[in-house]
């Protein structure tokens, strides 16, 4: 446990001491927000019961949940650029604990990243249910678990920075496009909707507006048992890969 608190802590401490990072990390998510929510409102107005701010919301705080939790995988890769990783292994410590404490790291990051977000977004007008709000954290932590983990695994395969940029291009953006983030997933056609069934950021994005603006397509209890399932699921495979990296 203590080799897994310090690595979590460590993941903490990086990202507390990068104003940079912080603020940029608020960059595109505000993009989103201000220019479809405010821009495009009027033309969506109908998906979110007449205030398309109020469906976007919770899209974009899934978006930025992504893209941090995801993105954490990168710190493998510059950890082991730069040696830290190699120092990291060779401890008597079990690369199991390695990569629980990195992930969860990451994981607690990208939550703190989509807190700063849902401030942001009810600074802009955003008004969620209150007395679901801890429900609304839960489905942000179990989207941070599972991307994090994701990124972990693919952190551990690639040892090429420009090979990581290029998964994840073609990797997150169809993930965070596909959720349903930015529009409704009624009406879509049959093969589109079993690829956006196949997404786990679909149920993390609807469970986040079924806690926060009681709007659900799936339930929120499906959003939740399948959000558990990948997170098994991802952290098992990550576990796996990073227990095979070479130094």
């Amino acid at each position: 446990m203590t080799a897994i608190y310090i690595l979590w802590l460590r993941e903490l401490k990086k990202y507390s001491r990068s104003r940079a990072q912080v603020i940029a990390s608020l960059g595109q998510p505000l993009l989103y927000l201000l220019v479809l929510g405010f821009g495009l409102g009027p033309v969506f107005a109908k998906a979110g019961n007449g205030s398309y701010l109020q469906f976007v919301a919770p899209g974009v705080i899934g978006m930025t949940v992504l893209f941090s939790s995801v993105f954490s995988g990168v710190g493998l890769l510059w950890d082991r650029q730069f040696g830290f990783l190699k120092e990291t292994l060779v401890a008597p410590v079990p690369r199991l604990h390695i990569m629980i404490g990195k992930t969860l790291g990451g994981a607690t990051v990208a939550l703190l990243q989509g807190t700063l977000i849902l401030i942001v977004c009810l600074i802009a007008g955003f008004r969620p249910d209150w007395t679901q709000l801890p429900l609304g954290i839960l489905f942000m932590a179990m989207i941070a678990i599972v991307f994090a983990a994701m990124g972990t695994a693919i952190g551990s395969v690639l040892v090429d920075m420009q090979g990581f940029q290029l998964v994840m291009n073609f990797l997150v953006m169809p993930i965070f496009f596909l959720s349903g983030a930015l529009y409704p997933l009624t009406n879509l056609p049959l093969a589109l909707s079993i690829v956006t069934k196949l997404d786990p950021l679909t149920y993390g994005v609807d469970g986040l507006r079924g806690a926060l603006i009681a709007s659900t397509q799936f339930g929120m209890l499906t959003d939740f048992g399948v959000l558990a399932l990948a997170a098994a699921f991802f952290l098992v495979l990550g576990a796996r890969c990073f227990s095979r990296i070479q130094i």
